[in-house]
């Protein structure tokens, strides 16, 4: 057995048997890679890959007044949402930081499931305990009973059902090829039930599905088994990490944290500051007033993409520059929150908080890579989409 500090994924025994190089991430040992960085990120690009997600949190949310409870707490409307439905939500501070950004399911009248990041889950379970105190309604974490794995590409379909089967007792009454973007159904693996979204991290097609933990190992290798002929391969977090970069999606911890608003990361959309509970009244939930003034105030800093017309990549952490005579840096305008070699564009492709005054698309800035100033251009978010 491993000696570690950190927890393990039920599916740990399957990424040593596959020669995973495994990493600290949350709080968890979870795989890094198997193969290479480019191989798996090619492989979802392409086929398909499995992904095991387990390290992130999951609660529920069940009662008469769940969806009030969650529009309370969340700065999302959702209560609004239709059963069988998911949601791409935050949950903010008083001050309008954003505590972590969450999947919300609405799995069946009154029940909720909330999805969480690993480093954020503990944040997020006692956030909502406390913000609960008023409402009929039960917070949960069930994050130990439940494994999550994703199958993401453009062969995740066909993999998907090679493995599960669908039952129009727990389907919701929803048919797989009548399942939306941000959707989610019951399905059967064997004789178990199991919750399958369409939903991903990857800028591709593709599921996740959480299954009991008991069933979890039987569930990965049926996916390799079923995928192998399609190009499925098992991918770890760096490519995880490369793929939502191409995707423009944000990383907690990177492009948001709580000294960012969601206003700040181009995420406004999803503040609903007109949300109202049944009678009309406007929903005061925890960050409303913060989140209101940051709306109608102009930006400090604005989320852009950067795509780099040399070859080195910007990191994290690097300076945002103005360009320089004779290469040379100019004065800081911003920072890079994300960054990397872009396996699909064949160019260095950045995320960066910079100045309102150097965001807009076209505008020539620099990042500062060690010393040397590095071309790069403001493009618009996301650098991929697939077709």
């Amino acid at each position: 057995m491993t000696e570690t500090s950190e927890t393990l994924s039920p599916l740990h025994d399957e990424h040593v048997a596959l020669g995973a190089n495994l990493t600290e991430f949350g709080g968890w040992l979870m795989p890094l890679r198997y193969s290479s960085d480019l191989a798996e990120h090619q492989a979802v690009r392409q086929a398909a890959g499995l992904f095991d997600l387990s390290h992130m949190g999951g609660i529920s949310v069940t009662g008469p007044d769940a969806g009030a409870f969650l529009d309370h707490a969340l700065v999302g409307n959702l209560s609004g949402l239709a059963v069988m439905r998911a949601r791409y939500t935050m949950i903010c501070a008083a001050d309008g930081g954003v505590l972590d950004d969450l999947i919300v399911y609405h799995v069946a009248p009154g029940e909720y499931f909330v999805v969480a990041n690993a480093a954020n889950a503990a944040t997020v379970l006692v956030a909502l305990l406390e913000r609960a105190a008023g409402f009929d309604a039960q917070v949960r974490d069930i994050s130990a009973s439940q494994a999550l794995i994703a199958v993401q590409g453009p062969r995740a379909e066909e993999i998907l059902r090679a493995v599960l089967v669908e039952d129009d007792e727990i389907s919701g009454g929803t048919a797989l090829d009548d399942l939306r973007y941000y959707a989610c159904l019951g399905m059967r693996f064997g004789d178990e039930t199991v919750l399958v979204g369409r939903t991903g991290y990857t800028g591709e097609d593709g599921f996740e599905v959480w299954v009991d933990v008991p069933h979890a190992v039987a569930l990965w290798r049926a996916f390799l088994a079923a995928g192998e002929p399609y190009g499925l391969v098992p991918a770890g977090l760096s490519a995880r990490d490369s793929l939502r970069l191409e995707a423009g999606m944000p990383l907690y911890g990177h492009e948001l944290d709580t000294t960012t608003t969601p206003f700040e990361a181009g995420l406004g959309r999803v503040v609903r500051l007109d949300k109202t509970s049944d009678d009309g009244t406007p929903v005061e939930f925890v960050g409303r007033e913060a989140l209101a003034a940051r709306k109608d105030s102009a930006p400090a800093r604005v989320l852009v993409g950067l795509r780099g017309t040399g070859r080195r990549p910007a990191r994290a952490g690097y300076p945002v520059v103005r360009p320089g005579a004779d290469g040379a840096a100019g004065p800081q305008v911003g920072t890079v929150t994300s960054g990397a070699p872009s396996p699909t564009l064949g160019s260095p492709v950045a995320m960066a908080y910079v100045t309102p005054e150097v965001s807009a698309e076209g505008t020539e800035l620099a990042v500062d890579v060690r010393g040397r100033a590095e071309p790069f251009v403001v493009v618009a978010l996301p650098f991929y989409r697939r077709g």
